[in-house]
């Protein structure tokens, strides 16, 4: 059986502001939209050649779009990572993990403890955290105190 090889990565995030009020941004829907993307931007930008990237994003190998854009979207042969899950919505984060395809994989990163939406929302992560832990083939990495200790010992030696 010939395995299929992954078709894209799809990179997304919500569009949450962190407590400040940005109002209203001029330009087109991505000029309004680059400044939530700009993180993943940046990681690309810091983990892959330049020239190569830009071929990526326009062949569609790479695709940035926020999360609600992901709404009705069929993804097959697919890698998808969702950033900032903490400030999806329940509602978002049911979309997110409900998208229709074949030989679809997720990783949703996110902080607990950095949650931006409005108080009477819940973050979709903590509940799904709470609703898929004990699934099989399903993983939950948590990093303590201990883990951060680590990763900053680390990083100050670089």
């Amino acid at each position: 059986m010939r395995k299929e090889k992954l078709k894209k990565i799809v990179l997304t995030r919500p569009a949450v502001e962190a407590g400040e009020r940005l109002g209203f941004l001029p330009g087109d829907m991505k000029d309004k939209l680059d400044p939530y993307l700009q993180p993943l931007y940046d990681a690309l930008h810091d983990n892959a050649a330049l020239q190569k990237l830009e071929t990526w994003i326009e062949d569609g190998t790479v695709q940035i779009a926020p999360l609600a854009f992901m709404r009705g979207r069929t993804l097959e042969n697919a890698f998808v990572i969702l950033d900032e899950a903490q400030n999806a919505t329940i509602s978002q984060l049911k979309m997110f993990l409900t998208k229709d395809g074949s030989k679809l994989k997720f990783i949703m990163t996110g902080d607990t403890t950095q949650i931006d939406l409005p108080r009477k929302n819940e973050s979709g992560l903590l509940q799904a955290m709470r609703i898929l832990s004990n699934i099989e083939g399903i993983s939950i990495i948590k990093f303590d105190e201990r883990i951060l200790s680590d990763i900053n010992c680390l990083l100050k030696e670089l």
